[in-house]
């Protein structure tokens, strides 16, 4: 369920950890989201809780409880009573609800951040447990730690670096570009073929297991996939042909394009990855929040929606070896100041990562539609070959940015999310009931399509 690296456990949206005391630490990324920690020093048992949205769109038959601030907390105080702790004696912290990312009047009205932390705090209040650290609203990510061993809370920004002088940072030529975008070596033909015959809804999946079968390293990435949470059998993959007949023809393609992908999505030291495997863990949450959003709007096949949404940062390959020199400076205007991401790269690089993508997807010769999305995922107003699709990739890539922070340097505009709302028949209130449909397959480790998978 959660991910545990140097004794530190990481909490899901839309989960809690309750813990005795231990030599662990928990930790929750906090954009819009709010995180709540409750302790009891004597009992020596506390906890933490990763809120997504306010209050459910049905009161009386929640989804997922811990999902909602006003069911949520109740929940997670009962808990922590069941587990030792006196209510009388509980202690809170509470971080996040900001405003992440380019503001915009929509940002305002929705004000999803302010309205769970507002819940948030009158239940503690009627509950009459004092909040003894807070940092809520504003317009940055942050850190909510528990220490289970002390039983102290901290919230800390997600990157406290110091941006280097401007001045020392020499902009890349046109040239220095053009040849960093030569040197990217192709995706494997396989990868390239896979991506046609979805594109196309053309499976010729005996030739495909033929050729993966002669590549042990994608092989070998997708039946761990296989037998991964990302997919959930019962029973375990031990081959190509045995995945084919288990989890059939559109999926299969599905993890063969998943696999080749992570192997260009390695992450520089500091470059657009803000987390080991950030870059790679984004795409795939785009891909399957993209999927979901065509099965839920009609608007295009899940199966292509997947893969533009897999595909849709590649020019971050092209430019990450640029920003690493740089990277505080990105970190500061993008996460703190809320600059969008392609004004920050326009102005220091002279290009931005979908202008390089689109490049890089002309010299891989993929199809039309999808190079449109990797193009204008940021401004799917400008897309001509398949508007809906690329609408459908930016609302995944914002649901990704504003409620899975911590991932990657970005930031996307909400300016016009009624309009691009509209272009895929969603209304602007249906929004949060967007964000609950896409938390049961993304933000909850329990779902066979959580990202929270192995490492390949």
């Amino acid at each position: 369920m959660n991910s545990k690296l140097n004794n530190r456990l990481h909490v899901a949206s839309g989960n809690y950890i309750i813990s005795k005391k231990k030599n662990v630490a928990l930790d929750a990324c906090l954009g819009t989201c709010v995180g709540i920690t409750l302790c009891d020093k004597e009992a020596e048992v506390g906890g933490l809780l990763h809120l997504l949205l306010p209050e459910p769109p049905n009161p009386q038959n929640p989804w997922k409880p811990e999902i909602y601030a006003s069911t949520g907390l109740p929940l997670f105080i009962r808990a922590l009573c069941e587990d030792g702790a006196d209510k009388y004696n509980l202690e809170a912290c509470v971080a996040g609800g900001a405003l992440v990312g380019p503001v915009s009047r929509q940002d305002l009205d929705l004000d999803i951040g302010g309205r769970t932390a507002a819940i948030v705090r009158t239940i503690l209040k009627d509950a009459a447990i004092p909040i003894h650290k807070a940092e809520t609203g504003g317009y940055f990510s942050c850190r909510l730690s528990l220490d289970l061993n002390t039983f102290e809370s901290s919230i800390q920004p997600l990157n406290t670096q110091t941006p280097p002088a401007v001045e020392n940072f020499t902009k890349p030529t046109a040239g220095e570009i053009a040849h960093a975008i030569q040197l990217v070596q192709p995706i494997p033909q396989i990868a390239l073929k896979m991506t046609r015959m979805i594109n196309e809804a053309n499976y010729n999946m005996s030739e495909v297991a033929r050729e993966i079968k002669q590549d042990q390293i994608i092989t070998a990435k997708v039946i761990r996939l296989c037998n991964s949470s990302f997919i959930g059998l019962k029973i375990k993959v031990a081959s190509i042909d045995r995945a084919l007949v288990i989890i059939g023809e559109k999926l299969l393609l599905q993890l063969l394009l998943t696999a080749s992908l992570e192997l260009f999505l390695t992450d520089s030291v500091q470059g657009y990855s803000l987390c080991k495997g950030g870059l790679f863990q984004h795409a795939l949450g785009t891909a399957i929040v993209s999927r979901e959003l065509a099965e839920l709007t009609g608007k295009a096949s899940p199966e292509i929606a997947y893969t533009a949404g897999l595909l849709h940062d590649i020019g971050i390959i092209v430019l990450d070896q640029f920003i690493s020199s740089v990277h505080p400076f990105f970190y500061r205007r993008t996460q703190i100041d809320g600059v969008e991401l392609c004004e920050v790269e326009s102005e220091k690089l002279g290009i931005t990562h979908p202008q390089a993508g689109k490049q890089l997807a002309e010299n891989w010769s993929l199809p039309d539609n999808l190079a449109d999305v990797i193009r204008h995922h940021h401004y799917p107003e400008k897309a001509r070959v398949d508007p809906e699709l690329t609408h459908l990739v930016y609302l995944a890539d914002l649901l990704m940015n504003r409620f899975h922070v911590g991932q990657v340097l970005e930031s996307l505009n909400m300016e016009k999310l009624p309009q691009r709302l509209q272009k895929v028949g969603l209304k602007p209130s249906q929004f949060s009931d967007v964000i609950e449909l896409i938390s049961q397959k993304i933000f909850d480790p329990q779902q066979n399509n959580s990202i929270a998978i192995p490492q390949l």
